[in-house]
């Protein structure tokens, strides 16, 4: 009897130690998930954080371009205009009649007034005349076969072409020797 009491006894204490190590199991096994869990809110906080970085990046960057590049609609509208201009100025300097170079005096100074807006928003015109063609810049429009002109190089330019800031806004078009 006295070995089955002790038989009884060592087995609640095994009962109560394997509870016992079940709870610490329980709890160890509680805690590494919780450890799992905390470094997994870590990554994506990280993940989360560097993508508003790349965001907040990447807008700054739009803005920029919106503020570098604002007013090329307008601009472009005002080239068809200045394109005008030039083409009445033109007149004058094919036909030399009195009158009508009085006329286009005027129209010589809208002009100038014009090209001098537009230089100082940094408008600048495509110097293409007797250049290598670049298609970048340059549309060609036309090509004739010219003796002694190097193949690929500019020898009319039929509408000028315009860069804004560091951008093509109108390529020119241009007639290019074969």
């Amino acid at each position: 009897m006295e070995s089955d009491v002790k038989e009884e006894t060592l087995n609640n204490v095994n009962i109560k130690e394997e509870k016992k190590h079940k709870k610490k199991d329980k709890k160890s096994e509680e805690l590494e998930l919780l450890v799992n869990q905390n470094n997994l809110l870590n990554e994506k906080i990280l993940r989360l954080t560097a993508d508003f970085q790349n965001m907040k990046r990447r807008n700054e960057e739009e803005l920029s371009k919106l503020y570098k590049y604002d007013g090329e609609g307008i601009i472009k509208e005002i080239l068809v205009i200045v394109d005008n201009f030039e083409r009445a100025i033109k007149l004058d300097d094919d036909n030399l009649d009195d009158e009508l170079s009085k006329f286009l005096e005027g129209f010589k100074m809208i002009y100038t007034n014009l090209v001098n807006i537009l230089n100082g928003r940094n408008v600048k015109e495509i110097v293409c005349l007797n250049e290598d063609f670049d298609p970048n810049t340059m549309n060609a429009v036309l090509t004739e076969e010219i003796e002694g002109k190097e193949p690929g190089k500019v020898i009319d330019v039929l509408q000028k072409g315009y860069m804004y800031n560091d951008k093509v806004i109108r390529p020119a078009m241009v007639k290019v020797s074969e």
